[in-house]
């Protein structure tokens, strides 16, 4: 007999109890119990469900202790050998950890991911070293829960210290693809690492054209496509690249790298402008500018006033007053804000760390042949 609803005769004080469909009183009929049994049957049923709640917590206890066995059993099984000098840094390897998880690989993952995540927490300066050792861990996470997200563009995000950071984050970007064919993003950020610290335009064409194919993804990834396989791949396209990467970037420190290369490509174009009225006055008048103001003077000036040799970004407060000049050791237009021009596609600092890696790129090769 199930009873479920109760009540108290109004004339009688005795409690009455309906059996909703048990076994062998009419369901829907009131009986009266003599307010007893009706009484002890409800209050055995609130007893069971305390007690099913109890065992459920007990059992979410006892999972929590169990994930936190196994995720220090995955440290406990890598020889210790492995582990001397490294202290927190340490991190297993993938194939080892997938076998010490013991099943609760999307629970360990998540452990080595909240590690990712410290990591770059704060103030805390992004070096190669650990840009390599967010590697590692990311190659956990993914290697023992595959079928996460961020973590892949994560790694394209944060590593880009050297070249084989950079490589390590599009192997790990690549697994992101391979688990997500349907998701751009993780080709986006493969073309933008090949096209951006690797100068692999060819690569970076490929990628897009590929993830130009995918649901949702943007209408410039096309163009994008066809300008790196062009040799014209210009100030424009790094500036889509960089603005996209800086709409869908939580990370602050990230952020503000993207901000700061767009500031310069902005003042970068500018200059470009100028060169531009530069050789037309040359055609009119025969001769060179002495300064860069003499393309607003004369009759028929050429610029109508010059732009801004400072991002449009900065603050008033923060602005130095700089100018545009001839550059003597080059002959070209600068503003003296950075004191030199923006090199093609990428900042000058990060071409010239791009190149050197192509230079010990080829000097490798050559050794290996």
């Amino acid at each position: 007999m199930i009873w479920v609803s109760w009540g108290r005769d109004a004339g009688s004080g005795r409690v009455l109890a309906r059996d909703l469909g048990g076994s062998s009183r009419k369901a829907g009929s009131w009986n009266s119990t003599g307010g007893t049994e009706g009484l002890r049957v409800i209050e055995e049923g609130a007893s069971r469900r305390r007690r099913a709640r109890f065992l459920r917590g007990l059992l979410g206890l006892g999972v929590g202790f169990l994930a936190l066995f196994v995720a220090d059993a995955v440290h406990l099984r890598n020889p210790p050998s492995a582990q001397e000098g490294l202290g927190d840094a340490f991190v297993p390897d993938p194939a080892v950890a997938d076998l010490a998880s013991l099943g609760f690989g999307a629970v360990v993952a998540d452990f080595y991911w909240l590690q990712a995540i410290q990591a770059v927490g704060g103030d805390v300066r992004i070096t190669p070293e650990l840009g390599a050792h967010l590697g590692k861990l990311v190659d956990v996470v993914t290697t023992l829960n595959p079928w996460v997200d961020h973590p892949y563009r994560f790694a394209g995000i944060w590593m880009t210290q050297n070249e084989q950071n950079v490589r390590t984050a599009n192997r790990l970007l690549r697994r992101g693809i391979e688990i997500h064919p349907g998701d751009w993003r993780n080709h986006y950020y493969l073309g933008f690492n090949h096209f951006f610290y690797l100068l692999e335009n060819a690569e970076a064409a490929e990628v897009l054209e590929g993830a130009s194919q995918l649901p949702n993804a943007p209408r410039y990834l096309p163009r994008l496509a066809a300008r790196l396989k062009s040799e014209s791949a210009d100030l424009d396209m790094a500036s889509v690249f960089l603005q996209e990467l800086l709409r869908g970037t939580q990370g602050e420190a990230a952020r503000e790298s993207y901000r700061s290369a767009l500031d310069e490509i902005e003042v970068e174009q500018r200059a470009r402008q100028l060169e531009a009225a530069r050789v037309r006055f040359r055609e009119l008048e025969g001769r060179d500018i002495e300064a860069v103001d003499e393309l607003t003077r004369g009759a028929k000036p050429l610029v109508g006033e010059l732009p801004s040799p400072e991002p449009s970004s900065l603050p008033a407060s923060l602005r130095r007053g700089s100018e545009w000049i001839v550059d003597p050791s080059n002959n070209q237009i600068v503003s003296t804000y950075y004191g030199r021009r923006y090199q093609l596609h990428v900042p000058a600092s990060d071409r010239e760390r791009a190149e050197g890696w192509a230079r010990e790129r080829e000097l490798r090769e050559a050794a290996g042949r």
